[in-house]
């Protein structure tokens, strides 16, 4: 049993989903491994991380919207607004997605279904400097 990691360092242009898929993949494809379990992990607050449809781009701006509507900016019931008003949404939104993925490798690949794609959810308004880590145990 082999075990290794990576911190791969994503750049976002404010709120939406930014495909990590080649980047991990690619990663994955080096690391020499058959068969194992990868783990993704976001080490921040306020951006989060998704599996979802990759194939139509539609999917991902209404993903957008919706949270935008479920949990909008500017409402009095936040306290916390030092880091301004996109902030504490951009906690919830994180609070209510996933900063962790499991992701199973067979015969050297990501199982992942034909339609799915890795993401990072950024929540923020402005660009961005986010840190994932890619941790592989397998053989």
């Amino acid at each position: 049993m082999r075990q290794i990691s990576h911190q791969l360092s994503v750049s976002t242009k404010g709120k939406g989903l930014y495909s990590i898929n080649r980047q991990v993949a690619a990663w994955v494809a080096d690391s020499g491994m058959r068969q194992g379990l990868l783990t993704v992990f976001m080490q921040h607050t306020s951006a989060s991380l998704l599996i979802q449809e990759n194939a139509d781009p539609d999917v991902q701006s209404d993903l957008e919207r919706f949270f935008s509507r479920l949990v909008p900016e500017g409402d009095s019931i936040y306290d916390h607004t030092t880091e301004g008003p996109d902030d504490m949404p951009a906690h919830v939104r994180a609070a209510l997605t996933q900063t962790s993925l499991s992701i199973p490798l067979l015969a050297g690949k990501l199982s992942l279904g034909i339609w799915q794609g890795i993401y990072v959810f950024e929540h923020r308004s402005s660009g961005q400097h986010r840190n994932v880590m890619l941790h592989l145990i397998g053989v």
